[in-house]
């Protein structure tokens, strides 16, 4: 007699789905705890496009004939950095074409000591000689008329080492050392980090502050208030939020970032960076929402507003004067607001908000689009060489 063949159910395969799901989600989660494999999943170094980089022929990914320089840093802990010094078109333009060989190593000096320098400091993943972020020092030296100078942090590239939090702000200060050493004035120089480059970037212009030293300006492109908000945060292709199943169980969430090794705190030490500042973010960035940018500069002007009066924790227990209290004190904080921060509507282009806080000035700009890659847009381009007066 044959033995009859049980179908499974609609709701038995959806029940074994969401299982393997569920399966799938906690062992990366347990996976991302462990330490190795969570550096690798911050900075994400071992993907090194393009593929087999050929970093001494900056031509082969577009860069124009003679106007890049691949030299080496060494840094303080004896790590070797691959970096390219990307000559400013005003320099670059006045020489014969083609140019001479070595142009770029031999007009370096020049370059630095007339022309304005930004120092970049890439986000995670990829090399120096990646597309997007030739595309970027394109713009900057032709549309900015900027030197610039693009490190691999120590692990990327072709530099040596193993990154880390430590690691990369001492390789920006060794980038930073090596500008000045070669001629650069440091109120010529522009600081501008890109995504995790913009936790490394503020690191180092606090550091510079605490050293009394003055430089031209700090721009952050897409960054980030901390490394735990951008957990809270993330969504896979933007609308999947990672952590979602773990706030579901109490405690779950809080006790997963407990073991992030990694903070990158910009938030924190923010108010220490004493030049001026632009933060510029794309409101289409799937990577890092552009509130992390509201974030910054919102703690910027926090001091300069009404400090809201301590109410109870739990809105639902609050009386009708509670609310009352609470509506007039927001209410006189967007006043104050509108008062100290200029906004400036740019067609078709996004929103500039400014303030200035001690003396220098305070620029978010949110842009309509640009994606998570904000600095190949032209605009941008225009507005850093506005915002730092660079032309």
């Amino acid at each position: 007699m044959s033995r009859e063949v049980v179908k499974p159910t609609f709701r038995s395969r959806v029940r074994t789905y969401f299982t393997v799901i569920g399966g799938i989600y906690v062992a990366l989660l347990l996976l991302l705890t462990i330490p190795w494999i969570q550096t690798h999943a911050v900075f994400m170094n071992v993907v090194k496009l393009p593929l087999f980089a050929q970093y001494d022929n900056p031509e082969n990914y577009g860069m124009a004939p003679g106007k890049v320089a691949n030299i080496k840093i060494v840094t303080p802990d004896n790590h070797t950095l691959g970096a390219w010094f990307i000559l400013s078109d005003n320099i670059y333009q006045s020489m014969p074409f083609p140019p001479p060989p070595n142009a770029a190593e031999n007009a370096l000096h020049e370059a630095l000591a007339s022309q304005p320098t930004i120092l970049f400091l890439h986000g995670n993943t990829a090399t120096r000689a990646f597309y997007v972020r030739v595309r970027q020092y394109s713009g900057f030296s032709s549309r900015v008329r900027a030197n610039v100078l693009a490190i691999d942090y120590r692990g990327f590239g072709d530099s040596e080492g193993t990154p880390s939090e430590t690691g990369l702000m001492t390789d920006s200060r060794a980038a930073w050392d090596w500008l000045i050493t070669n001629g650069a004035n440091p109120k010529d120089i522009v600081i501008v980090g890109h995504s995790l480059g913009t936790a490394v970037a503020s690191k180092l212009s606090v550091s510079l502050a605490e050293d009394g030293t003055q430089f031209r300006g700090l721009a952050l492109l897409s960054p980030f208030s901390s490394l735990h908000a951008v957990v809270d945060t993330y969504c896979v292709f933007g609308f999947l939020p990672v952590m979602l199943p773990l706030t579901m169980v109490p405690g779950a969430a809080e006790l997963f970032k407990s073991s992030l090794r990694h903070e990158f705190n910009t938030l924190s030490i923010i108010s220490r960076v004493k030049v001026p500042l632009l933060i510029l973010h794309s409101e289409n960035d799937w990577d890092i929402p552009h509130w992390h940018s509201d974030a910054l500069f919102d703690s910027l002007l926090e001091p300069y507003l009404t400090p809201l009066a301590a109410l109870p924790h739990n809105v639902t227990l609050w009386s009708n004067e509670e609310w009352s209290e609470y509506e007039g004190q927001m209410t006189l904080r967007d006043r104050e607001r509108e008062s100290l921060v200029t906004r400036t509507h740019i067609h078709n282009f996004g929103v500039m908000h400014e303030f200035e806080s001690s003396g220098k000035k305070i620029v978010l700009v949110k842009a309509l689009t640009g994606w998570h890659e904000p600095g190949t847009i032209e605009g941008v381009q225009d507005t850093i060489r506005h915002v730092f007066s660079l032309a």
